[in-house]
C-alpha cells in the first residue's frame, strides 16, 4: 500500500528486485527513498520533489552487515550502526567520520547509500572515508548486479540508470591498514563540514607507509583523492610532520568552491591542519 506525503506518493518495496522493477517503471518520475535527510531539504536547495518515491527501508538485505577481511556495509546501514560497531581497525576513519557526522538525531537515521547517492552533497561525510578505503559499490537494476569503485561512480551519480540502487559498499580490511578522519565545521558539532579528509595507510613490517590514499571532502564540488599528497607520506612512518606536508601538497592541488558557509580560499587553508590532525591520530 503506498503512502502521501507532501503530495508525493510513496511506494513500499520488500526486496531489491521489487524495488528496481518499480524505479524502472517510474523511470525519470521517480527515485529511491531512504530516511529521506537529504530529499526532505529540496525544497532549501531550489529543487523540486518527484512525483513518487519508492521507500527502500523494508528491505532486509540493505541492512546486512559483514565482517572479516572484507567487510560489506548495507545501504540501509545508519551513521550511529557504523559508529558504534565493532570494525576492524582499517575502517577506524569510516568509523569516525559517521560519528562526527552532523546531529545524533539525523545520525540515528541518514544512511550510508544516502551519503553516497546525494548528487550536490558535497559535505558528505562518509563519502572521503569510503574513497580513502577504496571501497566498491554493488548495484542493482534490471541489467542484473553489478561492482563499481566508489571513485568512478560519484562524478557520474546524476547520469546513473534510474532503476539502479546501491545495495552494499565492499570495503577491504587487512590488517597492516589504518585510516583516520578530520573535519571542520563552522561552530562545532552538527554542522555541515567546511572540509574533511580521511587518510589510509597500509604499513609495512617497520611501522613504514607503503601505500597511501588521502580523500578530500566538502572543498570542491565532489569528493576526490588527492594523488598528489600521498608523495608526502609513502616511505615515511606515519606522523602530523608528514601529514601538514600531505595537506599542503592536496591544498596546492584542489580548485575549492565558495558557499555560505565558508569561500573557497578558506577551504584551501585549513586543509593542512586536518590533513596533519589525521595523520597525528595514525601515528599513535
Amino acid at each position: 500500500m503506498s503512502t502521501t506525503t507532501k503530495g508525493c506518493e510513496v511506494l513500499p518495496a520488500t526486496s531489491v528486485d521489487e524495488a528496481v522493477r518499480a524505479l524502472a517503471d517510474l523511470g525519470d518520475r521517480g527515485a529511491a527513498l531512504a530516511a529521506g535527510t537529504w530529499v526532505m531539504r529540496s525544497s532549501l536547495r531550489g529543487e523540486d520533489l518527484r512525483p513518487r518515491y519508492v521507500s527502500l527501508n523494508g528491505i532486509a538485505e540493505l541492512r546486512a552487515t559483514e565482517s572479516g577481511e572484507e567487510v560489506s556495509l548495507g545501504a540501509l546501514t545508519t551513521h550511529t550502526d557504523l559508529a558504534s560497531r565493532e570494525l576492524p581497525a582499517a575502517l577506524a576513519g569510516l568509523v569516525g567520520a559517521a560519528g562526527q557526522s552532523a546531529f545524533p538525531q539525523v545520525r540515528n537515521v541518514a544512511t550510508l547509500g544516502g551519503n553516497i547517492g546525494a548528487t550536490g552533497f558535497a559535505e558528505a561525510d562518509l563519502v572521503p572515508a569510503l574513497l580513502a578505503l577504496d571501497a566498491r559499490l554493488e548495484t542493482a537494476s534490471l541489467r542484473g548486479r553489478a561492482t563499481v569503485p566508489l571513485g568512478e561512480y560519484l562524478p557520474e551519480r546524476a547520469q546513473r540508470p534510474a532503476d539502479e540502487i546501491v545495495v552494499r559498499a565492499l570495503v577491504a580490511a587487512p590488517a597492516t591498514r589504518r585510516s583516520a578522519f578530520a573535519r571542520l565545521t563552522v561552530r562545532g558539532g552538527g554542522e555541515y563540514a567546511i572540509a574533511n579528509v580521511c587518510v589510509c595507510v597500509d604499513l609495512d613490517p617497520d611501522g613504514v607507509v607503503s601505500a597511501a590514499r588521502v580523500a578530500i571532502g566538502s572543498v570542491e564540488p565532489v569528493a576526490r583523492l588527492s594523488h598528489a599528497a600521498v608523495d608526502a607520506l609513502v616511505g615515511n612512518r606515519p606522523s602530523a610532520a608528514a601529514g601538514e606536508e600531505a595537506g599542503r601538497l592536496a591544498a596546492a592541488d584542489c580548485t575549492p568552491r565558495d558557499g555560505l558557509d565558508a569561500p573557497g580560499w578558506y577551504r584551501r587553508e585549513v586543509l593542512p591542519s586536518l590533513v596533519r590532525r589525521a595523520c597525528a591520530e595514525l601515528a599513535v
